[in-house]
């Protein structure tokens, strides 16, 4: 990943956390990492823990952000969050959303899709 490409991932990161925060969801955790690989955010959404994957893009020539989690990315969210719940001993209660930032226009657009890997 260029410097560059790392730097709009993480303002993509930033927004997305900022939304989240005003949908009323708080954010536990940012780029949690354990064997199993990495979530951006983790966030509580009243009772529900949501697992948060951002892709964040600046124009569509390889596709929509939302199209860049594929089957792949999605076991491993699964795998991620099914440690998250061993290696805090809870009870899985959750969801992963899919946060997509597209810097191709004037302001960000935000596309948040709930629930978009079947857990």
């Amino acid at each position: 990943m260029t410097q560059k490409s790392q730097k709009l991932g993480n303002k993509g990161e930033e927004i997305a956390c900022e939304f989240l925060k005003r949908q009323g969801l708080e954010i536990i955790a940012r780029n949690y990492r354990n064997q199993m690989g990495e979530i951006d955010i983790i966030a509580k959404d009243g009772d529900i823990l949501v697992f948060v994957e951002v892709k964040t893009k600046k124009g569509n020539e390889l596709g929509s952000p939302e199209e860049m989690v594929g089957l792949k990315k999605q076991r491993k969210l699964k795998k991620v969050s099914q440690m998250y719940f061993v290696e805090n001993d809870l009870e899985p209660n959750y969801r992963i959303d899919v946060i997509a930032v597209d810097f191709s226009l004037i302001l960000p657009r935000i596309n948040w899709l709930k629930s978009a890997v079947e857990g």
